[in-house]
């Protein structure tokens, strides 16, 4: 399930692009969207009642919500500061988090296989982005640039906190997670497209409408659920599917060609994931 949820969110880039909008419109269409497809869903199979949160399960799911909004922030920010690449790169040693919180925190036992794996996977993303085909980046001595790893650490640090959340919550479904993270972000960032401007009518929306329903909707619905059923070492690992089928789907419908270096980093991915699915 997470296999499938990963490689659904691969295709997120391609809506994104088509839809042609700024990062935080585009963000809070996919919540409004996809907050109305998970009610209709919802509604026609009858677990509406799962939304009716109470205690700690109110408690996990905003939590939740406030550290995905978080995340958000932190990385389109961190974009502006620094790159697409780099700050691409950075993020995604959040797997890292994950192990290094379930072994503390859950008292999970994360073998050396599972570790060298995990930055195996890393090191193959990092070779994937495109990131050292142009030379080392020159930039570390600006001030904003370092702000912008910064805020990529904890941006990563924060959808960390979302993956634990998902896996240890009682009573309180990926339906319901993944509803409540759309509802809280769809209030926060109302004010955005209000002040900035609404897309024009037409094709935008249709792409934005697919963003929320097939992205949100349903990717995460079946992420959670797959995050439920797994020991935190491996959704670490498994999580690299997505970054891994974004680069490919670039290439399939843009035509912007993976350099041999990039199918490089490709490999080692596919490697660790194949190593973390047979196990320990």
């Amino acid at each position: 399930m997470m296999v499938g949820g990963g490689l659904l969110l691969g295709t997120l880039g391609v809506f994104v692009e088509e839809a042609g909008q700024d990062p935080l419109t585009t963000v809070w269409f996919r919540c409004a969207f996809g907050g109305l497809a998970l009610m209709l869903w919802g509604a026609a199979t009858g677990r509406l009642g799962e939304l009716r949160l109470r205690g700690a399960a109110l408690a996990a799911a905003l939590a939740a919500s406030a550290l995905m909004i978080a995340n958000w922030a932190l990385f389109f920010g961190a974009i502006e500061r620094t790159s697409i690449g780099v700050a691409t790169v950075v993020f995604h040693v959040q797997p890292l988090w994950v192990l290094a919180l379930g072994a503390w925190w859950l008292r999970e036992r994360v073998s050396w296989r599972q570790a060298g794996a995990a930055l195996v996977a890393l090191g193959g993303l990092a070779l994937a982005t495109g990131l050292f085909d142009g030379g080392a980046v020159g930039n570390l001595h600006q001030r904003d640039y370092l702000v912008g790893l910064a805020m990529c650490l904890g941006g990563s640090l924060s959808y960390a906190g979302v993956t634990l959340i998902a896996k240890l919550a009682r009573g309180l479904s990926s339906f319901a997670l993944a509803w409540r993270q759309c509802a809280v972000g769809t209030v926060a960032l109302a004010w955005w497209p209000v002040l900035h401007g609404w897309p024009a009518p037409g094709a935008s929306w249709a792409w934005l409408a697919g963003l929320g329903a097939i992205h949100t909707g349903l990717a995460y619905v079946v992420l959670y659920a797959g995050m439920a059923r797994l020991e935190t070492s491996r959704i670490a690992l498994l999580q690299f599917v997505y970054p891994a089928a974004a680069i490919l789907m670039d290439w399939a419908v843009y035509g912007r060609a993976l350099s041999a270096v990039q199918m490089a980093g490709v490999a080692l991915m596919a490697v660790a994931l194949t190593a973390v699915r047979r196990g320990a």
